[in-house]
């Protein structure tokens, strides 16, 4: 059978985060270290690279039976769900990742937000001399909320179950986790709402679509 499913849903951050963007060409005084931004817009994202990886990473700790040098060598579940480069195993994912722009910037504005990201003035200390070394990290404003949307293609219906069960599992673990950098100490907890699934192309039996859509309901 040949379907794909569209999953839509929100990542709300509940922690500044931050996902680093070049500084190369910054003017001097300007911040350290900026967040990824979308160039039309100047909008904050969350790049769909981002979620994948570190959603990955996540199931690689729970699935991997051995420890795994590189994403090609994790275990069969996952190279088979979000795809494998190795040679002479070469797959395409069955998962596609969106890049995400924040989604509601205007409702930020009504509570009184001026700009989209906040600067968060951060201080090391060498332990040996004393010396301070402040820095200027920009972060993504805390109640901010990026659109999430992912494909899903459908090699069969058996495989389709178990494979939303690895995906729910891997939305638990990112909030129980963190998203960008900086995340233990206290940077970029996120929160997933509103899951939805949807089969866009092809058919998918209800029944089943009703028990995808239930096993996405327990994140």
């Amino acid at each position: 059978m040949f379907a794909k499913i569209e999953i839509t849903g929100t990542i709300e951050v509940v922690t500044g985060m931050h996902i680093g963007g070049s500084s190369a060409f910054s003017a001097i005084g300007a911040v350290d270290s900026p967040v990824i931004k979308d160039m039309r817009t100047g909008y904050p994202i969350i790049p769909g690279s981002s979620l994948k990886g570190k959603m990955r990473s996540l199931l690689a700790k729970r699935y991997n039976t051995v420890f795994a040098t590189t994403p090609d060598d994790d275990a069969e579940c996952l190279t088979s769900l979000f795809g494998s480069a190795k040679k002479g195993n070469v797959r395409t994912g069955r998962l596609l990742f969106s890049d995400m722009l924040l989604g509601n910037w205007e409702e930020l504005k009504k509570q009184g937000l001026t700009s989209k990201t906040e600067i968060k003035f951060e201080n090391t200390i060498k332990r040996t001399t004393a010396v301070a070394n402040p820095r200027q990290i920009e972060r993504v404003i805390r109640g901010s909320e990026f659109p999430l949307y992912l494909v899903y293609e459908v090699v069969d219906e058996e495989t389709l179950k178990k494979d939303f069960e690895i995906l729910r599992e891997g939305f638990r673990l990112l909030e129980y986790d963190y998203l960008g950098g900086s995340g233990s100490r206290g940077y970029g907890k996120i929160k997933i709402k509103n899951l939805y699934a949807e089969a866009v192309i092809g058919e998918v039996d209800p029944d089943v679509m009703e028990e995808c859509q239930q096993i996405l309901a327990q994140v």
